[in-house]
């Protein structure tokens, strides 16, 4: 199977697709370690409530054309090049409202389930409450020295993510009990450009009108 939509994938019936059948180029993951709804959502139900005001930066990722990954401790973010190193700077098909992909890092790990935290493919895994009552598209964040903004552009998830973690983890992700969450995630903008590192504070400075 290599091209499938979203919208494909959000119809699929779980234990019926083969994963590993998703075609692309990139790092892949482990489906044994794949986490069915039951679970998941037992899980997500016991993490606790991410911080609304002030969090951290707990992992800083750049990813290379074909799936590499480099984590460094600290990076000037910018807003011409986002993430140093990162290929969003070369695929010129992403826009700015793609430019720091910024995940959750306590369901990134739990999705995860002992796979490599940077498989997810984001470039910020901050601890922080990311839903849109919290941060509606238009806020912006101090994370360590830069200024970032919330964009609009939607974090859902592809055919990638769903091989690495499974259907399951995709489909509530965007269940309409769970999607304004923004579990899997949102995209930032550099605004002004800045250092941040590892265990930097991340700190709302504004939120946008919903």
């Amino acid at each position: 199977m290599g091209q499938v939509t979203t919208a494909e994938l959000l119809e699929a019936i779980p234990g019926r697709l083969d994963t590993d059948s998703l075609a692309f180029t990139g790092l892949r993951g482990d489906r044994t370690r794949h986490l069915n709804r039951t679970a998941l959502e037992a899980a997500v139900a016991g993490l606790p409530h991410p911080p609304k005001d002030e969090g951290m930066v707990e992992l800083l990722v750049a990813r290379g054309p074909n799936g590499e990954r480099e984590l460094p401790q600290a990076a000037v973010l910018t807003a011409e090049g986002g993430m140093p190193g990162d290929r969003w700077a070369t695929e010129k098909r992403y826009g700015p409202e793609f430019q720091l992909a910024t995940t959750r890092a306590d369901f990134a790990r739990l999705v995860a389930n002992g796979q490599p935290l940077e498989l997810h493919g984001d470039n910020l895994y901050l601890t922080l409450d990311l839903s849109s009552e919290n941060l509606p598209a238009g806020s912006r964040l101090r994370l360590g020295q830069a200024l970032v903004q919330v964009t609009p552009q939607p974090h859902n998830g592809c055919k990638k993510w769903v091989q690495r973690f499974g259907l399951d983890a995709m489909q509530l992700n965007l269940a309409p009990t769970h999607r304004h969450l923004h579990l899997r995630g949102i995209y930032l903008q550099v605004i002004e450009a800045g250092r941040a590192s590892v265990g930097d504070r991340v700190v709302v400075v504004s939120r946008a009108t919903l």
